[in-house]
């Protein structure tokens, strides 16, 4: 029985990381920095709810990565794995530690959780977005110094407001699906681990 739910834990974990990659591509919304905002970062912290920080962490980073690969943003797919892996730990995170502190009982407190605990790792992504970009933007001048430390943080600032918006649809699509996600007894129960 218990490698039974291991497989389900494992092949749901892939599953996820699947979708993590499709939700990202699927509707993409580009951007005057050349980037897009698109619906992968709901999937992102779902990941981190659902399977826990680790497994969460993976599914989400390995997903996502494999869709800055797949739509021509190679440059990104270290960082992407990086950030968006560390988005997922930091959201399961907090959201298991607010969900034990507080013995959620009512919907609206879980709610509550769960904007919290999105609100703060969505934050990590935009600010680990922003100091990637500064490095890139910095590593294209070919030296570093004031000047071109000063020009890659004006440039990579104008993709802040993009990264929120895109965290916010995130988080939003996140409290429409966890209720119906957490109606799959597995899921409930790996949640509630």
């Amino acid at each position: 029985m218990k490698k039974e739910r291991n497989t389900k834990f494992i092949v749901t974990a892939a599953l996820m990381a699947a979708f993590s990659c499709v939700a990202t591509m699927i509707i993409k919304i580009p951007t005057p920095t050349f980037g897009y905002i698109h619906l992968g970062d709901a999937l992102v912290l779902l990941c981190g709810i659902i399977l826990g920080p680790i497994y969460g962490g993976l599914a989400a980073g390995i997903g996502s990565m494999f869709a800055d690969l797949f739509s021509g943003y190679a440059a990104f797919a270290p960082a992407t794995f990086v950030i968006k892996a560390l988005t997922a730990v930091i959201a399961g995170l907090l959201f298991r530690t607010l969900h034990r502190f507080f013995h959620i009982t009512k919907k609206s407190t879980k709610y509550v959780c769960l904007i919290a605990a999105g609100a703060i790792a969505e934050f990590f992504m935009v600010i680990g977005y922003f100091l990637y970009e500064i490095f890139l933007a910095v590593l294209a001048s070919g030296a570093f110094n004031s000047i071109t430390f000063t020009a890659g943080v004006s440039s990579s600032a104008t993709g802040i407001p993009f990264n929120i918006v895109q965290g916010f649809v995130g988080i939003i699509i996140t409290l429409i699906l966890l209720p119906i996600l957490e109606k799959v007894p597995d899921v409930k129960g790996w949640i509630e681990k």
